[in-house]
């Protein structure tokens, strides 16, 4: 790694960056964040990146979720709650249902910037920049809002340093005791239109819960039951932003990406000759790579290869992206390529991007079967190919928003105008998040069975 630096990325082609009117204003910003304290330490990083390498060899599934795109205005303490309680209520279900640990990583704390299809937006005939997330320029369709602005970096590293730091606390102040977490799921079980498909599991963990009292077992004496640790992550599009702030570990010598514990590349900044490729090659951070429906199985191993060339466990997470339509025939290729040529990486499913519909009232939408179908096929896709399946990414938020149609609530696309807030794209509320974990509960439970039966 002698020919890669902080910096080197920047001798490479980029796509999907803002263009900054001011260019001395981006630098001076660039150079005071990078006098900042680190976000997260490379210590922690370690420990995900073990809990990543326990989750590529099936010991353990990966639960990844949170907002779309972080919002300045939105931020405060009770939807930062919300959030959090909700990706704990998804963990109990999914620890007790696979029989596994559940590594927890947050899309929070840093999910501020969006690649856009786009360089511009018209509306009724004036054509703008587009809106590339808060960290870029602002969502309100005027001129001045749509400079990209470089104090909005400085504004993004001090609202994340915030919400770790808010994060932390609820972690390991009692806000994730199992108990609490149990009984937020029996007060939904109670509120579900369908809670008789639920009831069953959630009574079983409760009543595992008390037998542990019984023998002794409690939070006085085990940690590990009001305690839990939970990880952040987002998609490093802002390589200015991301080199500010990675760091040289003072243990190890090596270089982290202090922003996040795990750092993702999207679908549209992937090219091998590209920046994106460049500097997560040289961060050890475990990081992740979004793959499309247009990927093929060899350039695939080009790009395993680029980021992963040592072949460790924990590494590489592959975040497929399909389409509920077009993974059946996309996947099945690409993971019995990569088992072929022996590599370990992470799979996960994100079935949230490839089912994103225009509703007829205008409203960008995603259904919950189309989203739950995905998910179910990548299980079964796995399955056929001895493969692992090693977890989900979600675009969802612990508040009852209204921007994805279906669920036990039968949100219908009339419904949408309700509650819709997100300002990039829809997310499962907090309740079609829980129904979902429920949902999934069996197929999960069957292909840990079926793996480690063959493995």
């Amino acid at each position: 790694m002698s020919d890669w630096s902080p910096s080197s990325w920047r001798n490479f082609p980029i796509l999907q960056q803002p263009n900054y009117p001011d260019h001395a204003h981006l630098k001076q910003v660039e150079s005071q964040l990078s006098t900042y304290p680190p976000l997260v330490f490379a210590a922690e990083t370690r420990s995900l990146f073990d809990q990543l390498g326990d989750v590529a060899q099936g010991k353990a599934f990966l639960l990844q979720g949170g907002d779309c795109a972080e919002s300045f205005t939105d931020f405060n303490a009770p939807k930062i709650r919300d959030t959090f309680k909700t990706l704990l209520q998804m963990a109990v279900v999914l620890t007790f249902s696979g029989s596994c640990p559940i590594v927890k990583v947050a899309r929070m704390a840093g999910q501020y910037a969006k690649p856009r299809s786009d360089d511009m937006e018209t509306r009724d005939g004036i054509a703008l920049p587009s809106y590339r997330g808060d960290i870029v320029n602002g969502f309100d369709f005027t001129e001045s809002s749509r400079v990209p602005n470089p104090e909005h970096l400085l504004t993004a590293y001090h609202h994340s340093s915030a919400t770790l730091n808010l994060l932390r606390a609820f972690a390991q102040g009692g806000l994730a005791d199992l108990h609490q977490v149990n009984r937020w799921n029996m007060d939904f079980i109670g509120n579900s239109p369908i809670s008789e498909k639920y009831h069953d599991v959630a009574l079983q963990i409760q009543q595992a819960l008390e037998f542990m009292e019984v023998i002794g077992i409690n939070p006085d004496n085990t940690p590990k039951i009001k305690e839990t640790d939970l990880y952040t992550s987002h998609e490093a599009l802002l390589l200015n932003y991301e080199e500010a702030l990675t760091r040289r570990d003072t243990l190890t010598g090596l270089w982290y990406d202090c922003s996040a514990h795990m750092v993702w590349i999207g679908e549209r900044t992937r090219q091998l000759d590209h920046a994106h490729i460049e500097f997560f090659r040289g961060i050890n951070n475990p990081i992740g790579v979004k793959v499309g429906p247009s990927m093929k199985p060899d350039e695939l191993i080009q790009l395993i290869d680029a980021l992963n060339p040592n072949n460790i466990p924990g590494r590489l997470t592959l975040i497929t992206r399909m389409g509920a339509d077009k993974l059946a025939a996309n996947l099945p290729a690409l993971v019995k390529k990569v088992k072929q040529e022996g590599r370990h990486v992470v799979w996960i499913s994100d079935p949230m991007h490839g089912n994103t519909i225009k509703a007829a009232n205008g409203y960008k939408t995603r259904n919950f079967d189309s989203i739950l179908s995905e998910i179910e096929q990548f299980f079964a896709v796995h399955r056929s190919e001895n493969s692992y399946a090693g977890g989900i990414h979600l675009e969802m938020t612990g508040l009852n928003v209204t921007e994805c149609t279906g669920g036990a609530y039968q949100i219908s696309e009339t419904d949408l105008a309700q509650c819709y807030q997100t300002q990039c794209d829809p997310r499962l509320n907090q309740t079609q998040v829980l129904e979902m974990a429920f949902r999934i509960c069996d197929t999960l439970k069957t292909a840990r069975a079926d793996y480690l039966a063959t493995s």
